[in-house]
């Protein structure tokens, strides 16, 4: 028997799924996201061709909780390919159940056997239950980002 969380590539039929976390991350951001945007984000995940990936982390019964979608991407100080882990988030009543971590990991163990360079990804300053995993995973970089809206 499988344990929970089972970790996995997400497949075209995870859209229902695949959308009610996405939906309930902006709903988390205080953002929303026009559908026809979530519509290409979603057929870019699908897309061999494009750098946009997704793990889900499902129950034992295959369902849903927790989303990873991440971007891979070249970078100047290595060949190896670099992952951005864009947006994570796990449903609220499966938070606690190391869905976050085993996806974390998932991505990282996947990285290991594509032979990237590093996974990375940021977090807001206020967003303390998701730094206090964080920690628990990796300790925190210096880094501080700086954005230009265009």
């Amino acid at each position: 028997m499988a344990q929970f969380p089972i970790v996995r590539p997400v497949a075209a039929d995870d859209y229902p799924g695949w959308l009610g976390l996405w939906q309930g991350y902006c709903a988390a951001l205080g953002e929303t996201v026009p559908p026809d945007i979530t519509e290409g984000v979603w057929q870019r995940i699908l897309a061999p061709d494009q750098p946009i990936w997704c793990l889900l982390a499902c129950t034992a019964d295959g369902v849903p909780v927790g989303i990873a979608n991440y971007v891979l991407h070249p970078h100047t100080w290595s060949m190896k390919t670099v992952c951005y882990l864009e947006d994570l988030f796990v449903a609220p009543e499966a938070r606690g159940s190391r869905a976050g971590q085993a996806l974390i990991e998932g991505l990282a163990a996947l990285g290991r056997k594509q032979g990237w360079r590093r996974v990375y990804w940021h977090t807001h300053e206020d967003n303390y239950r998701a730094r206090t995993l964080y920690d628990r995973v990796v300790p925190r970089t210096d880094y501080i980002r700086y954005d230009v809206d265009l």
